[in-house]
């Protein structure tokens, strides 16, 4: 199991270690090498380092990051899972893109047990190249020096899987969102350039990724997102009109819209006071969520005239989401 990664401390040197890896990822900034070398060690790191080890620093709780105490839980209790239900020849690994612990120590670690089939779930419900296609290609790439592979599978995405938007689900009915003007879905946004690859026309805004998944865009992180918001959508009662889907964390012009913070903004400038907020591209708490939705958006709220953002909890280790990665595991199961 693999997700994105944190930094070994909010310490500044080692916030600016984990931008420096994390950044220069092809598939992340998928602009050409030399300009990529320049925007990442030249401007972004150097700049934006300090600030973000601060706000890792209010993230960082006893236990260290969020993202990777919910994922060392994750494994453990996916392996009890695999190995109650009668599955006992299935040995789980926790791996980071970027930094620790790597990929390259868990599939050293996999590699001695000698196994007869490796699945490899990147922790990423829609599919992205610069998520879940970064894992795959750094797990190739890693893989190609061994003299003998194992049978080797990739779950590519999992948003539509009954268990995975039954947790979701869950989640938000704990809030009632009846009691709520408006339930937004925001998703780690990207660039528009890196979903129009995935058409043959170079155009997402030519497809309707808004309204259906099909053959043609089944791939498209886009279109993704918003069949994910329907299923969840539909397991609350909600209708159209009740929720409104939505992209967060944009770095600079050319992203997907619409953006979070100003649906949220403009929600709050008509008049509405309390919202529900889900990340359902996100499996644990992280930065994105307990801060940027948490805190930032509350606080941006409640400058344009809003009361109440409730967050809706990540799965992290729900009893639902754990059954949902065993099934996901046991079926291979990928959209």
């Amino acid at each position: 199991m693999v997700n994105l990664g944190s930094p070994d401390s909010p310490k500044p040197r080692d916030v600016y270690t984990y931008l420096t890896q994390f950044l220069n990822d092809r598939r992340v900034i998928d602009i050409n090498w030399l300009g990529r070398l320049l925007l990442v060690n030249g401007i972004i790191v150097p700049f934006r380092h300090r600030k973000s080890a601060a706000i890792y620093k209010k993230l960082w709780t006893a236990n260290g990051s969020p993202l990777i105490a919910h994922g060392k839980e994750l494994r453990e209790k996916v392996e009890a899972e695999l190995h109650k239900s009668g599955q006992e020849e299935y040995k789980c690994f926790l791996a980071m893109r970027y930094r620790q612990p790597s990929l390259e120590k868990a599939l050293c670690e996999i590699k001695s047990y000698n196994p007869q089939e490796l699945i490899v779930l990147p922790l990423f419900p829609q599919y992205a190249s610069a998520s879940t296609g970064s894992v795959i290609d750094k797990v190739m790439r890693i893989m190609r020096d061994l003299y003998v592979f194992p049978k080797t599978t990739f779950i590519n995405q999992f948003y539509a899987h009954p268990q995975y938007i039954q947790a979701f689900v869950e989640n938000g009915l704990k809030h009632d969102p009846s009691k709520f003007d408006h339930v937004i879905f925001s998703y780690h946004g990207l660039p528009e350039r890196q979903v129009d690859k995935v058409y043959k026309d170079r155009k997402c805004s030519n497809h309707s990724c808004e309204d259906e998944i099909n053959e043609e865009n089944s791939l498209c992180y886009k279109a993704a997102c918003y069949a994910t918001s329907r299923l969840i959508a539909q397991g609350l009662g909600l209708k159209k009109e009740d929720y409104t889907v939505s992209f967060q964390s944009r770095l600079g012009k050319g992203w997907i819209e619409p953006f979070s913070d100003v649906v949220i903004t403009d929600l709050a400038k008509k008049g509405m006071k309390k919202l529900l907020v889900y990340s359902p591209a996100f499996i644990a708490d992280c930065l994105e969520t307990t801060i940027e939705i948490g805190e930032e958006y509350q606080e941006l709220f409640e400058e344009h005239g809003g009361e109440k953002i409730q967050l809706v909890e990540s799965l992290n280790t729900s009893e639902t989401w754990i059954k949902a990665v065993a099934d996901i595991v046991l079926n291979k199961y990928s959209c």
